[in-house]
């Protein structure tokens, strides 16, 4: 790993170096035609924090504008104020979140479902938030696009924010493929609900992408960089076919000391309390310069 700095940085963890030097080596050999990147997007293609001050997640995103009622903030953080410490809590199985968080998101849609924006809404709060890319995503985007390597953003988020931050921030490249939660709207272009099922922090290994045919597709492509900021993420990829190499990389924001070690043991790579994606630019950067 001495030729990737970038991986002894002080906050950077890494609990098995020898398997995580072979995964990158692998990757290095086979260049980008085996390669496939899927993300999360919350904190992880997006900011925890930009200059001191915490940043807007998808859902924060439609709180802080001036678009949605005040009874719909007021809602909106009660519920984010009792079920974000429980989604957090390392004393707590995954089993044991799962009926919390589905409990929440479905308050939160129905909340939202009573508030009947439109897009231009959806435009305006995004534009006006304190929603931030990380530092580096726009380099990994077009990097990504310019070299046909496929993106999938798998969020329990908001699609038609996410779309809009991109959009706004950076570019929608048509690599991209973005999983999330997807407002829909009648004829005069006013929210009446969601589509599809609905996507939550734990249940990234069913539904969705999983039931379709986007993995198959990427059968060739049997590497797989992964990226997310919960324990939830790491079944993102659970669909991709045939995979022989996966780097799984956790950006660890909140309750460090309480999740490291947790952290450790699931994801490969553990980013703490960082803004940028330069670990994985350089990883990504090893990756492009290899001769095939």
């Amino acid at each position: 790993m001495n030729d990737i700095p970038e991986l002894s940085l002080q906050n950077v963890r890494i609990a098995n170096p020898e398997h995580v030097t072979e995964v990158i080596q692998n990757m290095i050999r086979d260049g980008q035609n085996k390669l496939q990147v899927v993300a999360d997007f919350d904190r992880t293609l997006s900011k925890y924090t930009h200059r001191g001050q915490i940043c807007s997640t998808c859902h924060n995103v439609l709180e802080e504008g001036h678009v949605l009622p005040e009874f719909y903030k007021d809602e909106a953080r009660a519920l984010r104020d009792h079920y974000f410490p429980i989604e957090m809590n390392p004393k707590l199985t995954i089993e044991e979140k799962i009926p919390v968080m589905v409990e929440w998101w479905t308050k939160a849609h129905d909340l939202l479902s009573k508030c009947h924006i439109t897009k231009d809404d959806v435009r305006i709060m995004v534009e006006n938030s304190t929603a931030r890319l990380r530092d580096g995503c726009t380099w990994f985007f077009d990097q990504l696009q310019a070299t046909d390597i496929p993106l999938l953003i798998f969020s329990a988020g908001i699609g038609d924010v996410i779309i809009e931050v991109i959009k706004h921030q950076a570019t929608l490249h048509d690599n991209m493929k973005v999983v999330s939660n997807y407002l829909e709207y009648d004829d005069q272009g006013k929210m009446t609900g969601f589509q599809d099922e609905m996507i939550h922090v734990y249940n990234k290994n069913e539904g969705a992408i999983h039931d379709s045919d986007y993995f198959q597709k990427l059968e060739h492509r049997n590497n797989v960089i992964l990226m997310g900021d919960s324990l939830g993420d790491l079944h993102m990829a659970d669909g991709a076919v045939g995979v022989q190499n996966k780097l799984k990389i956790g950006f660890l924001n909140v309750k460090v000391e309480e999740s490291l070690e947790l952290y450790m043991k699931k994801y490969d790579i553990v980013i703490l309390e960082d803004e940028t994606l330069n670990v994985v630019n350089a990883i990504l950067r090893k990756v492009l310069q290899s001769k095939q």
